[in-house]
């Protein structure tokens, strides 16, 4: 199976560690992690993950709303 990237961060609640990313950021699967202290590119891009259907409601994508403002 492969997965597109590009997908930006939109986790379901941001204060969660490990929050259900609504967006599928495949980058929320590996490591974020440097090749080395010289280099700082990306280690491989390959992971080993269990997949499960999600029978769920749809969630709402929110990362292209504007972030709330509070006004005066």
């Amino acid at each position: 199976m492969q997965l597109a990237t590009g997908a930006w961060f939109d986790p379901l609640n941001p204060a969660e560690i490990g929050s259900l990313d609504k967006h599928s950021n495949p980058n929320v699967l590996t490591l974020d992690k440097g090749t080395s202290k010289l280099a700082q590119s990306c280690v491989a891009q390959t992971t080993m993950v269990e997949v499960e259907r999600f029978d769920g409601e749809v969630l709402e994508t929110t990362v292209f709303a504007p972030p709330a403002v509070a006004h005066p």
